[in-house]
């Protein structure tokens, strides 16, 4: 996405937009599912994903001007580019939003996320919430164990989450390399 301080709830896709496949994608550590948002109580899909990752935890978040208190400071916060020392599971049910993430290169990938949208942002990412223009979305939040909302803000690159983030990305570069 085009760097711009206009309205962080604008496409800001540019005059040139470079799509991101989903490998793309898994090659910074970001998984993605599409799955059915109309029954997520009963989603098979979704409790084998929960069974296998082990997240125990789950909450669910609506976010619009009318259900949080201080929306605007609020969205402004979970606009501050940080990390996490674990990952950050986002599930869409309803309304739609942007995770932005940082490439190898540290520019930014804006990720529409739309009903049925499943992410997974691994630990020590750069990364960064906003909603769209529509200002509504509910998502589910899974966590293993007990939820940690610990953000922090970006510089942290001595943070061992953030350090094992970056390992991680140069053995996946390694692998490539290797294969051809």
């Amino acid at each position: 996405m085009e760097e711009n301080v206009e309205d962080q709830r604008l496409p800001h896709k540019g005059n040139a937009p470079e799509y991101v496949s989903m490998d793309k994608l898994a090659d910074l550590g970001v998984l993605y599912w599409k799955l059915n948002p109309n029954n997520y109580e009963n989603d098979e899909e979704l409790n084998k994903i929960r069974e296998s990752r082990g997240y125990s935890y789950m909450d669910l978040l609506d976010l619009c001007p009318e259900k949080v208190d201080d929306y605007e400071a609020k969205l402004k916060n979970f606009f501050t580019e940080h990390i996490h020392a674990d990952e950050e599971i986002r599930y869409c049910l309803e309304g739609s939003g942007y995770f932005d993430v940082r490439d190898k290169d540290d520019r930014w990938v804006r990720i529409w996320m739309k009903p049925g949208d499943m992410i997974i942002l691994p630990p020590g990412i750069y990364h960064r919430f906003t909603l769209d223009t529509n200002n509504y979305i509910k998502l589910m939040r899974l966590f293993i164990g007990e939820p940690v909302w610990t953000a922090y803000n970006r510089p942290q690159e001595e943070h061992p989450a953030r350090k094992e983030y970056l390992k991680s990305l140069k053995e996946i570069n390694e692998r490539a390399v290797e294969a051809h």
